[in-house]
């Protein structure tokens, strides 16, 4: 920011004293301009989409707001009246300085028109290297705002059954780790796709992100109007405007953009939402499947055999936890249930359904602060496996099997992880139990 501010104040300094440098472009560069162009309401209209792109990123502000120190809405605040003042001075000022010095875009996109500015007011001295510095630590730390944020919204939907459940695993540094390497993926591959071109990505940017304006907005408008709290009516009608003024900003991106690239998120915006639904419509049928009613599970017949010491890992009580549990009362009169519980709450609720439930053994909860599951769960059995003292050690592990084969990567294939681990146990038998979804 101070890097900016002093080629714009170095720059006002010549053009007042009337010795600022005018830009002359390559003879390449000019075959690729033919001449003013009309103005037409159509070139307005891609200059005000091109301008919008600018003013992304401040949203920021407005998703952070827990994050603040309390009064986090005033100091929100006063954060976002900052970032709106400063921003509108140096695109101002950057923009003035380009205009009079008639610096072109570069075709080839080479270089950006700051660097050119930069480079013709102060050469390329250190100062030129400094803010060429500078303006790369910003923009690093604006693509690292995606991967703040889109993980944590990614695991919001999975929690909520839109997304894959994978997306709610936690490494071991509590990073949301499968949507990091999801969007490293996904980034590099419109890298390759686009050969790298700003030109070509910011449509594609420009239009998702004023659509998320859009639907966040409206959906602020939705939730005054549900909820009626005290000057709702006032908190609606602010909502209601930005949603109009970002829905404008959408249409007008998506028509000047439409043959940049925007086309491209017009197209797959209600592919995506039509696969959430599907996922979503998945989730809700495996969940009915598997749903156990507290009664049946009380009055099931239950065999007892003689056997060796058998643990059952369960994620919670369902029908593939219950029909495992069954198999492992069958072969064993020594049973231990085991889960790996990450939230307290969680693991507080299912020892609660597990004495609803009349369950006749003792469930024990592992603690994993750092929600690892295999690890905490195979140093379990291994401390089991040893103050047994038994010849052999039995593991029956639930897994349900989805009734299409596409949906097998929508679940989390703990059960092969565990077994994948077990394995190398010589001791140690891993069983798999599985419970077979109709839809």
């Amino acid at each position: 920011m101070i890097s900016i501010f002093g080629v714009i104040a170095i720059g006002l300094w010549k053009y007042t004293s009337g010795s600022l440098p005018a830009f002359s472009p390559p003879s390449d560069w000019v075959t690729e301009y033919h001449g003013v162009q009309a103005v037409s309401l159509f070139l307005l209209l891609r200059a005000f989409s091109s301008g919008l792109s600018a003013l992304t990123g401040m949203e920021a502000i407005s998703n952070s707001v827990p994050v603040f120190q309390p009064p986090a809405i005033r100091n929100a605040r006063v954060t976002l009246f900052w970032m709106g003042a400063i921003l509108a001075v140096m695109f101002s000022g950057i923009s003035f300085l380009a205009t009079h010095m008639a610096v072109i875009p570069d075709p080839n996109e080479q270089a950006t028109v700051l660097s050119m500015v930069t480079r013709l007011l102060v050469g390329e001295s250190w100062y030129f290297y400094l803010v060429q510095f500078a303006t790369m630590l910003i923009l690093v730390l604006a693509a690292n705002t995606s991967f703040a944020g889109f993980p944590r919204l990614a695991a919001i939907l999975a929690q909520d059954r839109y997304f894959p459940h994978q997306f709610l695993f936690r490494g071991e540094r509590l990073a949301f780790t499968t949507g990091i390497i999801v969007l490293a993926v996904l980034a590099a591959a419109l890298e390759v796709i686009f050969r790298g071109s700003v030109d070509a990505l910011i449509p594609l940017y420009a239009v998702g992100v004023f659509t998320a304006f859009t639907l966040a907005q409206s959906g602020m408008v939705v939730h005054w109007w549900r909820s009626r709290e005290r000057g709702w009516r006032y908190s609606m009608a602010i909502n209601g405007f930005g949603a109009a003024m970002t829905g404008v900003a959408t249409v007008v991106i998506a028509v000047s953009k439409f043959l940049s690239g925007a086309w491209i998120v017009m197209v797959l915006v209600p592919l995506i939402i039509w696969q959430l639904r599907k996922i979503h419509r998945h989730y809700d049928n495996v969940a009915e499947q598997l749903r156990v009613d507290a009664e049946k599970v009380k009055t099931r017949p239950v065999t007892w055999a003689q056997g060796s010491t058998v643990v059952v890992p369960i994620d919670s009580l369902n029908q593939a936890a219950v029909r495992a549990i069954d198999y492992a009362q069958g072969i064993s009169n020594d049973v231990t249930v085991v889960h790996v519980a990450y939230d307290p709450e969680d693991a507080e609720l299912l020892r609660q359904r597990w004495g609803e439930a009349g369950m006749r053994l003792p469930l024990v909860l592992i603690e994993s602060p750092y929600r690892e599951l295999v690890g905490p769960l195979v140093n379990y059995i291994e401390q089991l496996h040893s103050e047994r003292d038994t010849a052999t050690m039995t593991v029956v592990v639930p897994e349900f099997v989805p009734a299409h084969l596409y949906e097998v990567p929508l679940h989390n294939q703990t059960a092969w992880r565990l077994r994948t681990t077990l394995w190398t146990h010589p001791r140690i038998v891993v069983t798999s139990v599985p419970y077979h979804l109709m839809k």
